[in-house]
């Protein structure tokens, strides 16, 4: 499946527990349709000590979230938006479809 949210862009999440929050995406996973977002879908992990001596602790993560679920928010005029693509001399191009500026590939 061909994502329009790419690493590095900011999304706002539109369904589930962490509703209207926003984040920075830190990666894709295309084969599974789901991102992972930075402070989205914290779970906690239990990690074993590495040392003699040291403790376990629970660690928060961000799990990964359905891409339906989240919407990429305009960089121009700060709105989650639908994207669409259009082609301009063999490349292909992202842009919003409320304020029709040029989103960064």
């Amino acid at each position: 499946m061909v994502t329009k949210v790419k690493t590095g862009d900011t999304v706002r999440v539109i369904l589930g527990k962490d509703r209207g929050k926003s984040g920075k995406v830190l990666a894709v996973l295309p084969k599974t349709e789901r991102v992972i977002v930075e402070g989205i879908g914290l779970v906690k992990k239990h990690v074993r000590p590495r040392r003699a001596g040291e403790k376990g602790q629970r660690v928060s993560i961000s799990a990964p979230v359905r891409l339906s679920n989240v919407q990429l928010v305009c960089p121009s005029c700060k709105k989650s938006a639908r994207i669409g693509i259009r082609r301009e001399n063999g490349e292909r191009i992202r842009f919003c479809k409320q304020c029709s500026a040029d989103l960064p590939l």
